[in-house]
């Protein structure tokens, strides 16, 4: 088994664990020769499958496995991972390998980076033999002193479990169904402020201590109600007994679907539910049939809005039932 790459992409790498780890402690890490899969599982909460391609990583990438695709697959903590990578945010190359040390696997991350030496240049010497003259001086000064560049090569390793094919060969990516909805969100540092400001606010106005006790114990956070149409709109709001409040966006986008990517091509948009939905409800006509609600778990969606630290565009898809509202 082994595995040896050089990162190229470090800070994209970085953020993307950063965003990781708000979300879990472990990783089910899965090694191919076209992709990395992250997979993130906890016993409640938001379950992550990201796919890393090679290419928008790795420089150089090098895999071998028994196994008959070519496959390895690892238990990996992504804390200690993200801690590596932000090591290396600046270095001059970092690769990352499978080791093993003592007969325990590691994941070795080596950082090499340069450094110009420092130290006093007056009174020193020129490139004949000479005294310095103050031209030479301050050149020799502006590379450090001694002019010399010095390396420094850094290794961290994380100790990581590595997974037999069995153990592993029940896992896979919940399949849904076509969404209803499908809309660009806006600025994710925006509506996570938003959602955090509401999280609390539904806390703190919770109708009895009883009912404050009892979310706790169970470990769920006041619900906050998402709602998106297919005309631009999304809306983030929460209620209790105490409280009503909610936050529009409008003029957003619903990327148009692409034929080739989904059943039945141009026949299958026609009668694709996020079509449904569009004829529904325009924009403004104060109709709520062209919504999709979905109820979510306040604290655990803030968690998910971490992967702002990535930028770019968002899409959220929803996938709702027949009933009005879905907690999740």
């Amino acid at each position: 088994m082994r595995f040896k790459s050089s990162i190229r992409n470090i800070q994209t790498f970085t953020k993307f664990a950063s965003s990781l780890s708000s979300l879990g402690k472990v990783a089910w890490v899965r090694l191919d020769d076209d992709q990395i899969r992250f997979t993130i599982i906890p016993e409640q909460g938001t379950q992550v499958w990201a796919v890393l391609s090679i290419d928008s990583i790795f420089e150089t990438y090098t895999i071998q496995s028994a196994s008959p695709n070519n496959t390895i697959n690892l238990e990996l903590p992504i804390i200690p991972l993200h801690r590596a990578l932000r090591s290396a945010l600046g270095a001059n190359s970092a690769n990352l390998r499978l080791t093993k040390k003592d007969n325990v696997p590691l994941l070795s991350l080596t950082i090499v980076t340069n450094s110009i030496s420092s130290g006093p240049s007056a009174g020193g010497w020129g490139r004949n033999g000479n005294p310095l003259d103050q031209n030479e001086d301050d050149e020799m000064a502006d590379l450090g002193g001694d002019g010399q560049v010095r390396e420094t090569v850094v290794t961290q390793d994380i100790p990581i479990r590595v997974l037999s094919p069995a153990s592993v060969e029940g896992i896979h990516e919940p399949r849904c169904r076509e969404p209803d909805v499908h809309i660009t969100l806006p600025n994710l540092f925006q509506l996570k402020s938003i959602s955090e400001r509401f999280t609390k606010l539904a806390t703190a106005t919770s109708t009895t201590g009883s009912e404050r006790g009892m979310a706790g114990a169970a470990g769920a956070g006041p619900k906050l109600v998402l709602s998106a149409n297919m005309h631009g709109s999304l809306r983030l709001g929460v209620a209790t007994d105490a409280l009503s409040i909610s936050s529009v966006w409008t003029g957003l986008v619903n990327p148009e679907l692409d034929p080739s990517h989904v059943e039945g091509g141009e026949d299958g948009i026609r009668v694709h539910p996020s079509t449904r939905m569009r004829e529904l409800g325009g924009e403004g006509d104060g109709g709520e049939e062209g919504w999709a609600r979905v109820r979510i778990d306040g604290k655990d969606w803030g968690r998910v809005l971490s992967v702002g630290r990535l930028g770019g565009r968002v899409i959220a898809c929803a996938y709702f039932p027949d009933t009005p509202v879905r907690d999740f």
